[in-house]
C-alpha cells in the first residue's frame, strides 16, 4: 500500500483519490502551479499529493529555529508518557474545536492529537489557533509518520514571511480575520448577508464560524481541494472559499424555513452534507468566480480590523471582553446603535438608519449615529458643511429631494483630505466608499472610482489630484471592466502607500463635491447645496440613485461615535 498511507482508512476515502498511476510534477513557476493546484492536477493521486504538500511547506519561508521531525522524536515520550492517546488533552488555545476525523484510521485519530500537544510544548507564543486541529488531521493523511506531520505542520506555523499569511494563531488575528470576513459578505454575498441580519439573534456566532465551516465540517475531498490551493496562493482562497459556501447556502435554502432553531447550526449541517448539492469542483469554481479585491486590499482591511479590536482593548481572548467582542460584532445590533428614542432624523427612520448601518463595515457597526450638520440648522453652505464635517472619519451623506426620493453615501474619508488640492477639485477617499437610494426603493450600490484619465499623475510625491472642471463626471467616464474598478479600501496616508495607490472615490473643492459611488453611480452636489445630479452608466443594468437633476430638500451629515 501507499508509503503515505500509514494513518488512512481506505474504505473511508474518496475512490477517486486513490489511484496510484505514476505521475510527477516538475513544474516550479507560480502562475502554472496555480493552474494545476485550481484544476486538481494531484487531486486523484494520494502519493502525489503527499509529495506535493511535502514540497511546497519546505519551501515556505521559516524561522531560522523551526522544530522538525527529530525534535518530534526527542519529545513525544517525555510529553504523552503512557497516556492513551485518545485520552490526552488538547491545549486551550485550540478552542475547544473539532478534531475530524477524517478519512484517519484508528492509528490516525490518536496520533492527532499527540503531534498537536507537541507542537503546543513547541510554540508557547500561540494564544488562538483552533484550525490547528484540522490542518493537522489533514496533512497526517498524506506523512509518512508522526514525525513528518509534526515538520510539516511547524513549519505552517513558523512561516516568517510578511507577505504570506497562512495559519492565525492569536484571538485578535483571528477575530480580525471574522470580522474581515464580515466585511467580505457585506460586499459580495449581500442577499446573504440581508439573510443574517434578519434571522440572526448574533452573526457574531455566524461569521465567527466561517474558518470552522472549512477546518471542521467539509468532507474530506473538498477541504483536501480547497487545501491544495491555499498552499500554492494563500489564506485569501480561504475567504474565497467561505464566501462561495455562503452563496451556495444561500441559493440552495432561499426561501425555505429554518431547519434548526439557528441559522449557524443550518449553515454547519449544509457544510457537512454538501456533497447533496455541490461537488468539489463546482464549489472552487464558483469560490474564484468571486472578483475578490486584492491580497494587498484585503491586507489593509485586516489591519484596520486589528487595529479596531487593539484600540477596544481586545488583543486576547478573556471573558471580561468576549462580551464586548459580542456586542462589537450582533448585527441585530445595529438596534444597540441607533436608539429609537436617541435618534431624530428629518430624512429617514429608526429603520432605515438601520437598514444603513448594517451595510457599514464592521468596525464601525457598533458605533451610534452623531448628527454633525443639516441644511435646515446650518444653511445651505458649502463651507459650512466642511467645517462640521471636517475632523469626523467615516461620515455618512443623507439628502432628501423636493421629489420626495431619499438617497445617500457612506464617506470613508476625512473631508479635511480635500485641503490637499488647495482650491483645486481635491480626489480622495477609499473603497469603503458606496451610494445608496432609500427612497422609491431601496438599494445600495457597489462602489466605482471617480475616473479622470487626466488625473493620473502618479510620478508626484503627493497624492493630489484635481480636474479643472466637474462637468468631466460622466457615464462615459465610468470603467466598463470590472477589474478597473478596484482600488484598496483604506486611505493612503495611513498606510505610507505610494501616490499612485491612492483611491478617487471622493472629491471636494469649495465649488462643489462629488462623490464617486458604485455600479456606475455618482453624485455631485453644487456649492449652494441646493442643487445637484447623478450620473448613471447604464452598463451596469441598474436604477439611477435619483433624478438626474434633482434640487435638495433636507441634507444632512452624520458621524460615528464610540
Amino acid at each position: 500500500m501507499d508509503v503515505y498511507g500509514r494513518f488512512v482508512d481506505w474504505d473511508k476515502m474518496d475512490a477517486s483519490a486513490q489511484s496510484q498511476d505514476t505521475k510527477e510534477l516538475t513544474c516550479t513557476e507560480f502562475q502554472e502551479l496555480k493552474q494545476l493546484a485550481r484544476q486538481g492536477y494531484w487531486a486523484k493521486n494520494h502519493s502525489l499529493r503527499a509529495k506535493v504538500y511535502h514540497k511546497l511547506i519546505s519551501n515556505i519561508p521559516c524561522r531560522t529555529v523551526t522544530p522538525d521531525a527529530n525534535v518530534y522524536r526527542d519529545i513525544v515520550g517525555k510529553i504523552v508518557g503512557k497516556r492513551s492517546s485518545s485520552s490526552l488533552p488538547l491545549p486551550e488555545f485550540v478552542d475547544n474545536s473539532l478534531v475530524p476525523t477524517y478519512c484517519l484510521n484508528a492509528e490516525g485519530i490518536g496520533a492527532v492529537r499527540k503531534i498537536i500537544l507537541c507542537v503546543a510544548n513547541q510554540f508557547p507564543d500561540i494564544s488562538f489557533c483552533p484550525a490547528l486541529p484540522a490542518v493537522t488531521a489533514l496533512l497526517l493523511h498524506y506523512s509518512k509518520d508522526e514525525a513528518e506531520c509534526f515538520e510539516q505542520v511547524c513549519r505552517i506555523l513558523a512561516c516568517n514571511d510578511p507577505s504570506k499569511r497562512l495559519i492565525d494563531q492569536t484571538f485578535l488575528a483571528f477575530e480580525s480575520s471574522c470580522m474581515t470576513f464580515g466585511d467580505l459578505v457585506n460586499k459580495y454575498c449581500q442577499a446573504a448577508h440581508k439573510l443574517m441580519v434578519a434571522v440572526s439573534e448574533d452573526v457574531l456566532e455566524v461569521y465567527s464560524d466561517w474558518q470552522r465551516w472549512l477546518f471542521g465540517e467539509l468532507p474530506m475531498a473538498y477541504i483536501a481541494r480547497v487545501f491544495d490551493v491555499f498552499l500554492v496562493e494563500g489564506y485569501k482562497v480561504l475567504y474565497r472559499v467561505a464566501l462561495a459556501l455562503l452563496k451556495f447556502f444561500h441559493k440552495v435554502r432561499a426561501g425555505q424555513p429554518l431547519e434548526s432553531d439557528s441559522i449557524q447550526q443550518d449553515i454547519r449541517a449544509f457544510v457537512r452534507d454538501i456533497t447533496k448539492s455541490v461537488s468539489p469542483e463546482r464549489l472552487l469554481e464558483k469560490a474564484f468566480a468571486i472578483r475578490l479585491f486584492s491580497r494587498k486590499e484585503i491586507q489593509l482591511l485586516q489591519m484596520a480590523n486589528e487595529k479596531a479590536l487593539q484600540q477596544k482593548g481586545i488583543t486576547v481572548k478573556q471573558k471580561s471582553n468576549l462580551k464586548f467582542v459580542k456586542l462589537m460584532f450582533l448585527r441585530q445590533n445595529v438596534h444597540l446603535a441607533v436608539h429609537a428614542e436617541n435618534f431624530k432624523s428629518e430624512i429617514v427612520s429608526v429603520k432605515e438608519m438601520r437598514d444603513i448601518w448594517s451595510w457599514i463595515p464592521e468596525r464601525f457597526a457598533l458605533c451610534q449615529p452623531l448628527l454633525l450638520f443639516t441644511t435646515l440648522e446650518h444653511g445651505c453652505s458649502l463651507s459650512r458643511f466642511y467645517s462640521h464635517s471636517e475632523g469626523h472619519e467615516p461620515t455618512l451623506l443623507l439628502i432628501k429631494t423636493t421629489a420626495k426620493e431619499v438617497c445617500g453615501a457612506y464617506l470613508s474619508t476625512d473631508w479635511s483630505e480635500r485641503r490637499r488640492g488647495g482650491n483645486k477639485l481635491s480626489f480622495f477617499g477609499t473603497g469603503e466608499c458606496f451610494v445608496f437610494r432609500l427612497q422609491p426603493e431601496v438599494e445600495r450600490y457597489e462602489w466605482v472610482i471617480i475616473k479622470h484619465p487626466e488625473l493620473a499623475t502618479t510620478g508626484s510625491e503627493t497624492e493630489n489630484h484635481s480636474s479643472p472642471a466637474p462637468s468631466s463626471l460622466s457615464s462615459g467616464s465610468v470603467p466598463s471592466d470590472p477589474s478597473e474598478r478596484l482600488s484598496p479600501f483604506l486611505s493612503a496616508r495611513h498606510f505610507n502607500l505610494p501616490s499612485k495607490t491612492a483611491s478617487m472615490f471622493m472629491a471636494g473643492s469649495s465649488d462643489c463635491i462629488i462623490v464617486g459611488g458604485g455600479d456606475g453611480q455618482a453624485l455631485y452636489l453644487d456649492a449652494d447645496l441646493n442643487h445637484g445630479r447623478t450620473s448613471h452608466c447604464n452598463t451596469f443594468n441598474n436604477q439611477p440613485l435619483c433624478s438626474e437633476s434633482f434640487q435638495i430638500s433636507v441634507l444632512e451629515v452624520w458621524g460615528f461615535r464610540d
